[in-house]
């Protein structure tokens, strides 16, 4: 990047900073990213979503649903949600039967499904049914894992 750039992004960053209030125990983390290139910031993110389980545009899209569940002006009640996310949350005593159960919902391979069991908590399955949510509950909650309807 050429030096009149890099200094013209220098100065957008600095704009940016008084805007958003960084606590301080985050200050050397921000400083850190700031100098990443846009690659190594993908990279980073991918690996983010990876470890933890997240998805960056998942919460985007559910910020921007929010005003619009909540704020409505007309009085009407909320659509009932009709479908579910099954998060397991703890594995217990029995994580061969956890195993199990996973590669059977995911159709993966059983290490894949071993490592998915092995980053709990975890989103197993999305978007299912009400009925099917609170049968593989039930299923995994006979094995002894913790799992939560999101």
């Amino acid at each position: 990047m050429p030096k009149k750039d890099k200094e013209q992004t220098t100065t957008k960053n600095k704009k940016k900073e008084g805007a958003t209030k960084i606590p301080e125990k985050f200050k050397p983390i921000v400083q850190t990213i700031e100098k990443l290139t846009a690659l190594e910031l993908s990279e980073l993110v991918k690996i983010l979503e990876e470890k933890f389980g997240v998805s960056a545009q998942a919460s985007m899209m559910t910020m921007g649903a929010v005003p619009a569940m909540t704020g409505e002006a007309d009085g009407a009640v909320a659509e009932e949600k009709s479908s579910f996310n099954l998060e397991l949350t703890a594995v217990g005593d029995s994580k061969i039967a956890v195993i199990k159960i996973v590669n059977e919902i995911t159709q993966k391979g059983l290490k894949e499904s071993k490592d998915l069991v092995d980053k709990a908590p975890v989103l197993v399955k999305e978007n299912m049914p009400k009925e099917e949510a609170e049968t593989l509950k039930k299923k995994f909650e006979e094995v002894g894992a913790t799992i939560t309807l999101k």
